[in-house]
């Protein structure tokens, strides 16, 4: 028999709650019918547990079309788990972890121009600058939605822009050169490389005189996603 967690790990709900009353009308239970089809079942001990909502609100379950749905927040306070809600990916994910990375579907994802201010487009430039022979300013203009640019960092290596959950380099180098990948073609053409030196992949492509690569050190983007912002790394519009 499977553990809580291995249970809780597992599931992930394609349905969004709104509030924490756990009522609904007839039109959304269709939907989440359709989503369960009827295919997982739970039981709670309800002498031994009564669900109750933030303010102390006894959560009714509801019964429709012969089915009974319990509150999914009433769901996780029984399993002492937490739940969260992925607006991106429109999921109700119970339990923590790691987060299941969005599928590969160039379609589903939406991106986000990327607003550098002028004082952020000074720093950019003065980044580049640093380097003899590749003083020409390059960044992303786009983020996957709801990520965030936090920073520019001049290093050793080229001039890394640092992003809530993405890190994108760019360099005179190429350091994808000596390991094993995989080539992929991006969407406006250009081949890239993805491998993985350590634990987290790496998307590594040519651009005019130098190398930009993406990853995404907490691992809560795809593959995909990261493909789409690539093709938008272009000469910083100032």
């Amino acid at each position: 028999m499977k553990s809580k967690k291995m249970i809780i790990a597992t599931m992930v709900f394609g349905m969004a709650i709104t509030g924490s009353a756990g009522v609904y009308a007839g039109t959304n239970m269709q939907k989440i019918s359709a989503y369960l089809n009827h295919s997982i079942g739970f039981k709670v001990n309800g002498a031994a547990y009564t669900p109750v909502d933030g303010n102390g609100k006894t959560l009714s379950p509801i019964t429709y079309n012969d089915t009974t749905y319990l509150p999914v927040r009433a769901l996780a306070d029984a399993l002492k788990v937490p739940v969260t809600f992925n607006a991106s990916t429109n999921q109700v994910i119970l339990g923590s972890g790691t987060t299941t990375p969005t599928p590969d579907n160039g379609s589903a994802i939406t991106l986000a121009a990327v607003q550098y201010s002028a004082a952020q487009k000074e720093e950019i430039t003065k980044a580049f600058a640093a380097y003899q022979g590749f003083e020409t300013a390059y960044a992303p203009a786009q983020m996957i939605s709801g990520d965030a640019f936090q920073k520019v960092v001049g290093g050793d290596d080229g001039v890394s822009f640092l992003f809530n959950k993405m890190r994108v380099n760019v360099s005179p180098r190429d350091y994808s050169y000596d390991y094993d990948g995989t080539t992929v073609k991006l969407s406006n053409g250009t081949e890239a490389k993805w491998y993985t030196p350590s634990d987290t992949a790496m998307l590594t492509f040519a651009l005019a005189d130098r190398f930009v690569t993406i990853s995404s050190p907490d691992k809560s983007l795809s593959k995909a996603q990261m493909e789409k912002v690539a093709v938008s790394v272009a000469k910083l519009n100032k």
